[in-house]
């Protein structure tokens, strides 16, 4: 009887130990991954602030057009009205 619970019990001990590892792994890594994820966020808000980006806004026509009302965009070539292929 008391070889069962010994057996049991070094099961039950190595299959916590084995749960709490994985979790332990998985928790890192998601906290990784959001470390990442929130840095690659930060780096893309300071590049969007920069005056040299042009930033893209949908038309009516569904083509992908500078947004003439930023006011970063002063440097950025913009299409006229007259230059586009309205069809």
């Amino acid at each position: 009887m008391t070889g069962i619970i010994m057996r049991l019990l070094t099961y039950v001990i190595i299959g916590a130990a084995i749960y709490f590892g994985i979790r332990r792994i998985i928790n890192d890594w998601r906290e990784q991954f959001k470390r990442h994820d929130r840095a690659v966020r930060e780096r893309d808000l300071r590049e969007r602030d920069r005056p040299d980006v042009v930033e893209l806004k949908k038309d009516r026509d569904g083509i992908f057009r500078p947004d003439k009302n930023r006011t970063g965009n002063k440097g950025a070539a913009q299409e006229s009205s007259s230059d586009r292929d309205d069809d």
